[in-house]
């Protein structure tokens, strides 16, 4: 599957299957968070883990009352800064976050494109740890090598499923979505290989 496909197979999606598929790969995504917060002492992982299920809650049921706004205050003081972590961990926990705050500003806005940035973050964050890989094996980490890297390989395959799973899903319920999110972790791993 190559990645324009998986993109473009995302952009012909609908508004609500767009933000299904968001919140499905930020539950690849935020694990690395609570293993970085857990790492570090910084940040509480528990309130990015609530702001998703509140971003599910609103995707369900688009008309509850629930404050977006109030998300948005919570998490940001939870992005930690690169200078005060100098380490790889920190990038994927940022990413997590970043994407987190994408899917509820697309959420407030109903602007798709944030949607579509989340699985582009996503891979960005996969992208940056085969660089690490290749690197550490004393090599130059060229786009290509990166792109075909096993790694790399399989979270294509598995946005891949997950987008298929969502173009098959028909109405968007609270058992669909649990079979989502089901999906999502089923192989027991982030995005970067880490046991969830």
């Amino acid at each position: 599957m190559s990645k324009a496909n998986n993109f473009q197979r995302i952009r012909e999606l609908n508004y609500l299957q767009k933000a299904v598929l968001a919140a499905a790969v930020l539950e690849r995504m935020l694990p690395n968070y609570e293993l970085f917060s857990e790492a570090t002492e910084f940040g509480d992982a528990s309130t990015l883990r609530s702001a998703l299920n509140v971003c599910w809650e609103k995707i369900l049921l688009p008309k509850s009352k629930i404050s977006l706004e109030k998300q948005v205050e919570k998490i940001e003081p939870n992005v930690p800064e690169l200078n005060d972590y100098p380490m790889f961990g920190t990038y994927p926990a940022i990413d997590a976050a970043t994407a987190l705050l994408g899917l509820i500003h697309g959420l407030m806005a109903k602007d798709e494109h944030e949607f579509v940035s989340v699985a582009k973050i996503s891979q960005a964050t996969v992208a940056r740890y085969v660089e690490l890989l290749i690197e550490s094996e004393g090599l130059e980490p060229e786009n290509k090598l990166v792109r075909e890297h096993p790694y790399m390989q399989y979270e294509i395959e598995v946005l891949g499923e997950l987008i298929e799973f969502v173009e098959n899903m028909g109405r968007i319920s609270s058992d669909s979505v649990k079979a989502l999110k089901q999906q999502a972790i089923a192989d027991g791993q982030t995005n970067i290989g880490i046991a969830i």
